[in-house]
């Protein structure tokens, strides 16, 4: 294994309670550059900057590279907090800090590969398998283009999904190939209705070479056999991959949607009616609204609260996760997703013709929403079937988990 050399000393780990201080802090100047980060269609270096110093990049990342190893859930706060001032920045920064999470499941030497010279490399990813996959000496042939790689223009490395041509009779062998920016490429293709600053752009590879250790075996995840366990042996390492990513996904829309909420709150205590100059807060319509939307939020926070707690008792044992919770645990972030959106969607439908200006932070929230819902690993109705079948015994059918 290559010999790990640090460029600077970690820094001492902030409490949770400080990563959510820090974050709240940062609110208002994401939303004030909120327009900015679309226009721009990416993610502002500026924040990027802000996201560095203030750690958020770390809270995932193994402590022996600088991290500091705290469970998913202090990652996935930190980002729907965010998310109430630029649900963009907050998808960007959700998504590359599991993916410093992710690292500590895989062949160590995958993290000294990253991290040995430089602990503040990140990577961006797109796990859809679009790419061909070829089998050589020592590892692999990987060529094609990868879309929807979300902040991919302020990291090294892109985390490509593909099948490996697998051994005859057998399964297929898919896994995700860690590929350093020196072999691929970045198409700006990002043209979108909603999350349109996370530059989500194409990553285009012609050929490159991929060591074995360096890849990421889907299988070895759902077995809960990743190899990087025995050397990251903290307690977050041992949650699933497939149901960690999805909450990484949702409890950004969870954000949005208590941006929303907050948002029309401020809007309707003080708007007139256009024709009637009557109170919009005294508007049946707009508190009926309200309240549906506020009992969505706070249900999907409760039972949020409630799952983590659950995987907590079986990270902190290390106990294998039975199936049957995984399949639960990953329908309710895909569920999340659904009802966020709903909740959105009342309160911007609540809102009237004011509500679809540019400068009106609910359309943002309305699209971004949509946008992300959308996402392949957030489709709710392939996430019904299956839990719904397996709740009546069936197979289970969804092997990212």
């Amino acid at each position: 294994m290559t010999t790990t050399t640090l460029t600077r000393a970690p820094a001492a780990a902030p409490t949770h309670a400080e990563l959510l201080d820090r974050a709240r802090a940062m609110v208002p100047t994401l939303a004030e550059r909120a327009q900015a980060t679309e226009d721009a269609r990416t993610v502002l270096p500026q924040a990027v900057a802000a996201f560095e110093a203030a750690g958020f990049y770390r809270i995932l990342q193994p402590a022996m590279y600088g991290g500091y190893e705290m469970r998913p859930q202090v990652l996935f706060e930190v980002s729907a907090i965010l998310a109430q001032g630029c649900p963009s920045s907050a998808w960007c920064l959700c998504l590359v800090g599991v993916h410093n999470w992710e690292m500590g499941l895989l062949d160590p030497r995958v993290a000294s590969d990253l991290w040995a010279e430089d602990d503040t490399v990140r990577l961006s990813s797109s796990y859809a398998p679009f790419g061909a996959v070829e089998r050589v000496e020592g590892g692999f042939l990987v060529s094609g283009r990868w879309p929807f790689s979300s902040g991919s223009d302020h990291c090294a490395w892109a985390i490509l999904g593909g099948i490996a041509p697998s051994a005859p009779g057998g399964p297929p062998d898919s896994r995700a190939f860690i590929i350093p920016r020196s072999d691929y490429r970045i198409d700006d293709t990002w043209h979108v209705l909603g999350l349109r600053g996370t530059g989500s752009k194409d990553i285009v590879v012609e050929g490159a070479f991929v060591p074995e250790h360096r890849t990421h075996s889907f299988v070895h995840s759902f077995m809960g056999a990743d190899p990087g366990r025995a050397t990251f042996t903290a307690a977050t390492y041992r949650y699933p991959f497939g149901v960690v990513f999805a909450y990484c996904l949702a409890m950004v829309t969870l954000g949005m949607a208590e941006g929303a909420r907050q948002s029309f709150v401020g809007q309707m205590e003080t708007r007139l009616g256009a024709y009637d100059r009557a109170k919009a807060s005294e508007d049946p319509a707009i508190r009926t609204r309200l309240a549906q939307a506020d009992a969505i939020i706070r249900a999907q926070r409760a039972l949020i609260a409630a799952n983590f707690k659950e995987l907590d008792r079986y990270a902190d044992a290390d106990e294998a996760i039975p199936l049957e919770v995984r399949v639960r645990h990953k329908w309710d972030a895909q569920n999340l997703s659904r009802q966020t959106m709903l909740a959105i969607e009342l309160l911007f439908k609540a809102s009237g013709g004011r509500g679809i200006r540019q400068e009106n932070p609910l359309q943002r929230f309305f699209r971004d929403v949509q946008a992300a819902s959308n996402h392949a690993y957030l489709n709710a109705d392939k996430g019904a079937l299956n839990a719904g079948g397996v709740l009546l015994g069936a197979a289970n059918g969804d092997f990212a988990l």
